[in-house]
């Protein structure tokens, strides 16, 4: 299934334009490949053709904007195959590549991660568990009213916590994938996918920062969940497996097993659905 898409954010076209900006060509080429960035940003994994829709360009400009932000490296070709398409080619897609999440991060993350370093070594690996724990509880604190007011459905609570996401940066998104036969309802579930992690360079040297929010995503939902993929480790987007057609239950302390999940794929080759 697709990824729907959705309009750019305009902090997130200001972001593209720091990646792109070229004093070589017209203001208004600039502006165009700063439009079709952002809407990578936004959408990646996503095609030539529905960035055309969704940008109302035609399908020699879009590729034409494609192939110069792959030459500079800030986006690259990720191969999809199509659900229910059996054997075939799979889609060309885009994504935001590694240099080009690097270029979006923050400039203070090599203080922060020298620092974190240095607690380490003084302290022990417990205390940087402590600061994870601290620095997603604020989190945890914020988002709780809003997932709450969406009731107990477990799916309503996914699209809550994705739009608090969205609405922080995370460019997250939520798609609901129902179970078919011959799998049992219970295998159906909700993919909860973030196109941008605003200290990925930090959780990729401290993988407890990926581990504590994991764990601050199942008991705002409301069941256990399981990480399949993250931007630290190379995936090209975080994705959470939000298993929907089981009872809800508290979170457990480890979620990096769990029973009753029909698939497992490694964190650089897990698409978003």
């Amino acid at each position: 299934m697709s990824s729907p898409v959705s309009m750019p954010s305009k902090r997130h076209a200001a972001a593209a334009e720091a990646l792109v900006a070229s004093p070589a060509l017209p203001d208004a080429e600039d502006r165009t490949r700063d439009r079709v960035l952002s809407a990578v940003l936004e959408n990646g994994p996503v095609s030539a053709a529905e960035l055309g829709d969704l940008l109302g360009f035609t399908p020699a400009a879009v590729r034409r904007h494609l192939d110069h932000l792959e030459r500079n490296g800030v986006i690259e070709v990720k191969r999809v195959a199509k659900a229910g398409a059996g054997a075939g080619r799979p889609a060309r897609r885009y994504v935001l590549s590694s240099q080009g999440q690097s270029k979006l991060g923050d400039d203070y993350l090599n203080i922060a991660s020298s620092a974190l370093r240095r607690l380490q070594e003084i302290a022990g690996e417990e205390s940087v568990r402590q600061y994870a724990e601290e620095r997603f509880s604020e989190l945890e604190k914020r988002y709780t009213p809003e997932v709450e007011a969406a009731g107990e459905d477990i799916t309503a609570r996914a699209m809550a916590l994705s739009k608090a996401l969205s609405r922080d940066g995370y460019v997250a998104s939520a798609h609901s994938i129902q179970a078919k036969a011959p799998l049992p309802a219970e295998f159906s579930s909700v993919q909860l996918c973030q196109g941008h992690c605003p200290i990925q360079q930090l959780a990729a040297e401290f993988p407890v920062f990926c581990d504590t929010e994991t764990k601050v995503f199942s008991r705002l939902v409301g069941v256990d969940v399981r990480r399949l993929s993250t931007l630290a480790q190379g995936g090209h987007v975080c994705t959470t497996h939000i298993p929907t057609g089981r009872p809800a239950a508290t979170a457990s302390p480890d979620t990096a097993e769990q029973p009753g999940i029909p698939y497992q794929e490694s964190n650089n080759q897990q698409e978003r659905p």
